[in-house]
């Protein structure tokens, strides 16, 4: 009886029918996994690209943006309400689908040559910034967004990601 045990165990090892099947049964859920959190990823990282090309967009006009222009002309322009509108949506009307699913014009903080964004362009005989005037102001446009559609990494324990943007512009002004 333990020969006949013995006889089936030795052929049992020999045959190789169905290692494939138990291989693929073993790796498939890993490599499902892996993929579906490297296309969110892919994903996430699109969303961050979209909103920091609007941002810079945003920064690029409210940089050249002259209020004052318009305002001896009798007419009245909000350069920054306009250059949100550029960054979420990609015109200065504000009208079409946002750049981003879910971002809007809420998320978005422009700040034209406030208090704080003005700097000397030359300090203690240095050149900080190279400009024709005494003063170098900023823009800046820069947006949070909660970027919450994890998908297969949520299985993970990963939480809702903060995607944050910002970018500056030396203020212009024609």
């Amino acid at each position: 009886m333990f020969e006949a045990l013995k006889t089936l165990r030795d052929r049992f090892r020999r045959d190789e029918r169905g290692t494939t099947l138990v291989e693929m049964a073993l790796i498939a859920p890993l490599m499902v996994t892996l993929g579906a959190g490297v296309f969110e990823f892919g994903n996430m990282i699109n969303q961050k690209l979209l909103m920091q090309a609007g941002l810079n967009d945003a920064a690029r006009f409210a940089a050249r943006c002259n209020s004052q222009l318009y305002a001896q002309a009798n007419l009245t322009i909000n350069c920054a309400d306009i250059a949100t509108n550029i960054a979420v949506f990609g015109n200065a009307a504000g009208t079409g689908t946002a750049r981003v699913t879910g971002w809007a014009k809420a998320d978005v903080t422009v700040q034209i040559a406030n208090a704080g964004s003005c700097h000397d362009a030359v300090v203690a005989g240095v050149t900080q910034y190279r400009s024709v005037t005494t003063q170098v102001c900023i823009v800046r446009a820069s947006s949070d967004k909660v970027y919450a559609d994890l998908g297969m990494l949520a299985l993970l324990g990963l939480g809702p990601i903060t995607l944050h943007s910002a970018h500056e512009e030396r203020l212009i002004r024609f």
